[in-house]
């Protein structure tokens, strides 16, 4: 059964219009909050945001419909993803809820849900929520009706976790940082976790507005960030996308270091100090497959999984890896969180440069990137990929490729795109495979309106 409501990563969409309203928000409270109405307990959930406009409107709606069924609500305002996964299981709550569209415009928002242990739903959760959708709601008594309350400890309990990720004897002390929280959840952790450990900080990102969310700022547009890690001299740049849960950094001399690079770091590091579950790591398939051939380089594996961090964490529980990511930032670290946390993530790389005493662009480029190219193409409707024309230049380019690349097609789970991905040790073969692709899927594809 196909999902009408959940993607890859949640509820997620244009906010006032369908699915992205505060009515079905509501109605996603009464179906989540019956679903994990189990037991004779008093039932509770974690609420957080990042700072979008239409957070306040998405969190009053899902709070009429969780304490409408009956549960009561905690509510931890602006705090990364990672944050509410944590609280949500730390407060022995029955369900977290993060509203937010992660690295989208402000104009977008999303629902994301996280189970009693920390962990985004499975599959089979989400369809029996939407199942639970189109039903009417079972309101509560009532007597029954539930109760919500502003919870003001949660930034220094985050704070607190994150700061115990790294052994007692690591102090940022003499190393000037640059941190760029995108405007969005972790404008006040993030930095104040950084400062206690003794960094000297030059905040960006950081005077959210309600509408300058990821706009210009953030995992997603390090320009900023580049320049102001050059001009300031600092020793490196950190980057955090809307609700914090991915990282891209940047290297004193204003070079960008991806997500490939970071899971090349820390996987590698692990293993020399005896950490590393699995013998190797999780990526999607969308890493590089430079990263692949270092990590054989080092006695260790990679497995590859659909792309999306609910994914990439999937193959990790199967397979016993504590290391997983994805090549934009997502860093899943099990012995310090159930989810993606970019700043956790940044502290393992800070205490990399701190124990190893090299510079950042030394330290953080381990390996030549084979040449790889990503397109995306916007339709407004259809399957483009099912199209016998598609499907025969696909398989011609998969032809001309094999031994010496991969290519990776795809339809977003997000938005209305079709991403196409090659790479080879061939520039302009990569190139020339892509334009190919590019152009069957546009001839094919119902244009998407303006």
């Amino acid at each position: 059964m196909a999902k009408k409501f959940f993607g890859t990563d949640g509820i997620r969409g244009l906010t006032n219009k369908h699915p992205m309203t505060a009515e079905i928000a509501m109605k996603v409270g009464q179906a989540a909050g019956r679903h994990f109405a189990r037991g004779n307990h008093r039932h509770r959930v974690v609420i957080g945001k990042d700072t979008r406009l239409s957070g306040y409107m998405m969190e009053n709606a899902l709070v009429a419909g969780f304490t409408s069924v009956g549960m009561d609500v905690v509510q931890v305002g602006p705090m990364p993803t990672p944050a509410v996964a944590l609280l949500t299981r730390s407060m022995r709550a029955d369900l977290g809820v993060m509203i937010s569209a992660s690295h989208n415009p402000y104009y977008d928002n999303g629902i994301k849900l996280f189970g009693p242990d920390g962990f985004k739903l499975s599959d089979e959760d989400e369809l029996k929520i939407e199942q639970y959708l189109g039903e009417d709601a079972k309101l509560a008594a009532a007597e029954d009706i539930g109760r919500a309350k502003r919870f003001e400890d949660a930034r220094g309990r985050y704070i607190h976790a994150v700061k115990m990720s790294l052994p007692d004897h690591i102090r940022l002390d003499g190393l000037k940082i640059v941190v760029d929280c995108a405007n969005g959840a972790a404008y006040q952790v993030a930095p104040s976790a950084l400062w206690e450990l003794g960094a000297e900080l030059v905040s960006i990102g950081v005077e959210p507005n309600g509408k300058n969310i990821n706009h210009k700022c953030g995992s997603t547009d390090v320009a900023t960030l580049q320049e102001t890690v050059v001009a300031s001299g600092a020793d490196i740049g950190i980057a955090l996308d809307g609700d914090a849960d991915r990282l891209i950094v940047v290297d004193e001399k204003g070079k960008i270091v991806d997500g490939d690079q970071l899971m090349a770091l820390i996987g590698s590091s692990w293993s020399r100090n005896g950490l590393l579950n699995g013998d190797g790591i999780v990526a999607t398939v969308m890493s590089n497959l430079g990263l692949e051939r270092f990590l054989a380089s080092q006695n260790l594996n990679l497995v590859r999984s659909k792309v999306g961090d609910r994914y990439v964490l999937e193959e990790m529980r199967k397979g016993g890896f504590n290391v997983g990511g994805e090549q934009s930032g997502h860093m899943i670290l099990l012995d310090h969180g159930t989810t993606g946390d970019g700043t956790i993530a940044a502290l393992q790389v800070l205490r990399e440069l701190v124990e190893s005493g090299k510079p950042a662009s030394e330290l953080l480029h381990l390996f030549d990137p084979v040449p790889q190219l990503l397109k995306n193409v916007r339709y407004a409707g259809g399957a483009p990929l099912e199209d016998d024309k598609v499907k025969s230049v696909i398989a011609e380019a998969e032809k001309e490729l094999n031994g010496t690349g991969r290519l990776v097609i795809r339809a977003s789970g997000t938005e209305p795109l079709i991403r196409v991905m090659a790479e080879g040790d061939n520039s302009d073969q990569v190139h020339a495979v892509v334009d190919r692709i590019c152009s069957a899927v546009e001839d094919v594809a119902a244009p998407c309106a303006a």
